[in-house]
């Protein structure tokens, strides 16, 4: 019999989390999911695939909530998986515009669930499962945002560059102890999501990229979630995942 996988992922219930959900399920794997609206559909193909399906309706507003349930959950399971992923691929972009012009709430849930949430997130998986005997890995899904700056999505760009930048400091952290988990923040390509729709859909004047997002879809620039999740879940695998803390998806690797 196949060992039991583990995979942790925030944000499946559209777009790519979604599509990642859908390829993680096959038999004797465990997926657990965090999103604010299960999905129903999930639960037939993880039936069909043999797998098993936790799914939480969690507000990654709140990571302290969501991070001490995950936690007191890993314990409940002991060292009972072959090996256990995390992936924070949950985000929000908010609306585009200044910085001064915006909505302090909004501003506030782009940051708490970009960020702070995989922040909590993290700190609970590695905290629980630091005995597992099996190997750990942390996926971050970062952007190319996190790297140049996007006039009008300041808080989203912040929260992308903040992820990278605490992914290298985890990866420093963990090189330094026992059992040490693998971690990465993944720059995954444009992909054509909801929230790139959005992204086209603003207003020009108060968000300046949006003729760039717009001209990439037209002109075929975009991939889709189902190939973004491929690339992603192949790049786990890869037998270098880690030696960069922050890496794109599209960098050329030798098998």
């Amino acid at each position: 019999m196949q060992a039991r996988t583990l995979t942790i992922l925030t944000g499946a219930s559209r777009g790519l989390g979604a599509a990642i959900a859908e390829q993680v399920l096959h038999r004797d794997a465990v997926l657990l999911t965090m999103s604010r609206h299960p999905d129903e559909a999930l639960e037939a193909k993880a039936r069909s695939a043999g797998a098993s399906l936790e799914q939480w309706a969690v507000d990654l507003a709140d990571g302290t909530a969501a991070s001490a349930r995950l936690e007191a959950w890993l314990h409940s399971q002991q060292d009972s998986f072959s090996s256990a992923t995390l992936i924070n691929n949950a985000a929000l972009a908010g609306t585009a515009g200044p910085i001064g012009e915006s909505d302090a709430p909004a501003l506030a849930a782009v940051l708490r669930v970009g960020l702070e949430a995989p922040v909590l997130l993290t700190r609970a998986f590695l905290r629980a499962t630091r005995a597992w005997s099996g190997p750990r890995k942390v996926l971050n899904i970062s952007s190319g945002a996190g790297k140049k700056p996007l006039a009008g999505a300041a808080a989203y760009c912040a929260a992308k560059a903040g992820l990278d930048h605490f992914s290298r400091v985890v990866a420093l952290d963990e090189s330094n102890g026992t059992n040490a988990a693998l971690i990465v923040s993944l720059a995954p390509g444009v992909i054509d999501t909801d929230m790139q729709t959005a992204l086209r859909e603003s207003d020009p004047r108060s968000f300046p990229s949006q003729p760039l997002f717009a001209a990439m879809k037209t002109q075929g620039q975009l991939t889709s979630a189902g190939d973004a999740a491929t690339k992603i879940l192949a790049f786990l695998e890869r037998r270098d995942f880690g030696t960069n803390p922050v890496a794109d998806v599209r960098e050329a690797w030798a098998p």
